[in-house]
């Protein structure tokens, strides 16, 4: 297994994150490929990619860090692996990247979310440290804009 920060959007990419984002969400559509190179443009924006041994991606997820007035915080968002390679430590190894990753930007905390019925995820969450926090979750669904 490879873990690679994705540099540029391209059709492989494209075509792996219309496999994988049903598999997360059937909420939002996969990305566009525009959508996908606004993402990897992003400067506050890490998208990483697994890939199995022969190559295929396999997995990916999304850290996004920020600075606000209380320090440097990140975000896990995203957090992918195929049906068909879950079990074999490639959600573990996308975390591990992120933490890392998160760590060279100076994050001093990182959250993320996840629904309660992915209950495997929420398992390695709490393995690799992250705590259940006791709080309100609020959304406000704006209107989507072309990117």
């Amino acid at each position: 297994m490879q873990i690679d920060i994705v540099s540029q959007a391209d059709e492989e990419l494209y075509q792996a994150l219309k496999r994988l984002i049903p598999q997360l969400t059937n909420n939002n559509p996969p990305p566009s490929l525009n959508e996908l190179a606004a993402l990897v443009r992003e400067t506050a924006s890490t998208l990483m990619i697994a890939r199995d041994e022969s190559g295929v991606i396999v997995g990916a997820l999304t850290l996004a860090a920020y600075r606000v007035p209380s320090g440097v915080r990140a975000m896990i968002e995203d957090v992918i692996v195929d049906e068909s390679a879950r079990g074999r430590g490639i959600g573990e190894a996308l975390i591990q990247r992120a933490i890392a990753v998160a760590k060279e930007k100076g994050v001093g905390t990182i959250a993320l979310t996840s629904s309660p019925f992915r209950e495997a995820a929420n398992r390695l969450y709490v393995r690799m440290g992250f705590q259940k926090r006791e709080t309100n979750a609020y959304q406000l669904k704006l209107n989507k804009t072309a990117v």
